[in-house]
């Protein structure tokens, strides 16, 4: 009888629930984020964001002005329940993570064509994340090949290219130095 308790006791430990990533099997394209977070704040423990590091690596992989705003595009992207990896993946595809936009634009979005002009990168990432929420996510338009159409039209490659970035950024280890 002890030996079936520690067997179920033991079941119940490694079977208890991981992180898992959801796939929209129609576009073949991973569009939940991490839910480590969400689990270890309902088991009220106070865990490190391991999605900064990795971003921060990934950003200074390119040599990203935007290296020090990880956190930022993370605690934006979970205020407004969208991927964490989108908005920077974005910024990859349209201004080479923020390497190439118009001076003191802060705009690595590719907005109006490059012609928008935001007061500081904390400002770009909040505006861009919520507009995301608001006129896509919120409409059904919840995956860059969804997103696509309407951000960049009419650019075929565009989803392609930031679902590329997302999953460089879900591939980035997170090393310690």
């Amino acid at each position: 009888m002890k030996k079936l308790i520690l067997l179920l006791g033991f079941i119940l430990f490694i079977s208890f629930p991981q992180p898992v990533k959801a796939q929209d099997m129609s576009e073949r394209f991973y569009v939940a984020g991490e839910s480590a977070v969400l689990r270890n704040e309902v088991l009220g423990i106070k865990m490190p964001d391991s999605r900064v590091d990795k971003l921060e690596k990934f950003l200074d992989s390119y040599n990203s002005p935007l290296t020090p705003y990880a956190a930022c595009f993370i605690e934006t992207a979970d205020k407004y329940q969208i991927d964490w990896r989108l908005v920077p993946a974005i910024t990859g595809v349209e201004s080479t993570f923020g390497k190439r936009i118009p001076a003191n634009s802060f705009n690595a979005y590719g907005w109006n064509n490059g012609n928008y002009r935001f007061g500081s990168w904390e400002e770009s990432i909040e505006k861009v994340s919520l507009t995301l929420k608001e006129k896509y996510v919120n409409r059904g338009l919840d995956n860059p090949y969804k997103i696509g159409p309407v951000y960049a039209p009419p650019s075929k490659t565009w989803a392609g290219k930031v679902v590329s970035f997302m999953r460089q950024i879900d591939t980035t280890l997170n090393l310690t130095i």
